[in-house]
């Protein structure tokens, strides 16, 4: 950790938080991930409430991380190629508005530099539909229950199962790689 102890919440919404882990886990500056649910109306949402699309929530997670390690603008740069940002029905096999994309800012410059690389990928003529993801603030995250913590690496078969299934792989294929 740096001299500064500064520890900095990043919250990313992307479909299926299972699926979201992974390419945040294990890395140099990241000090957690949780997989959750925030930006809706119910207090203490359960999956089996979430799942419904009627919370408001989306599926997320919060990263904590070192920013003098690994900068927020790191962290944008894996984000993007995860998802689709230009589906407002959700994200893959996972529809529905608990399953849309946005980047939960927590301060200012969060803001501004997710601003900046979602107006970058408009810009650069990779996708033809318009950009979605939403840039919003962040507002109570919501653990999601233990079972779904770390689900790539507790259940790798199911995991990977959901994730082939789901075609996201083949959509980073084409529009990411």
């Amino acid at each position: 950790m740096s001299e500064r102890n500064t520890i900095e919440k990043a919250t990313f919404a992307g479909g299926c938080f299972w699926c979201m882990v992974k390419p945040f886990d294990q890395m140099e500056g990241i000090h957690g991930i949780t997989s959750g649910y925030t930006g809706g109306h119910t207090e203490n949402p359960a999956y089996e409430d979430v799942k419904t699309g009627e919370t408001g929530h989306r599926e997320a997670v919060q990263i904590l991380f070192d920013p003098e390690v690994f900068p927020y603008e790191k962290l944008l740069s894996l984000y993007w190629p995860q998802v689709d940002p230009t589906d407002d029905g959700g994200q893959f096999h996972d529809r529905g508005p608990q399953y849309r994309t946005a980047v939960f800012y927590h301060n200012d410059t969060q803001r501004q530099l997710a601003e900046k690389t979602r107006q970058e990928i408009a810009d650069s003529g990779r996708f033809k539909e318009p950009i979605v993801t939403e840039i919003v603030p962040a507002s109570t995250f919501y653990p999601a229950e233990a079972y779904h913590q770390d689900f790539y690496k507790k259940q790798e078969k199911a995991y990977l199962e959901d994730r082939q299934k789901s075609g996201r792989d083949e959509f980073i294929e084409k529009h990411w790689r």
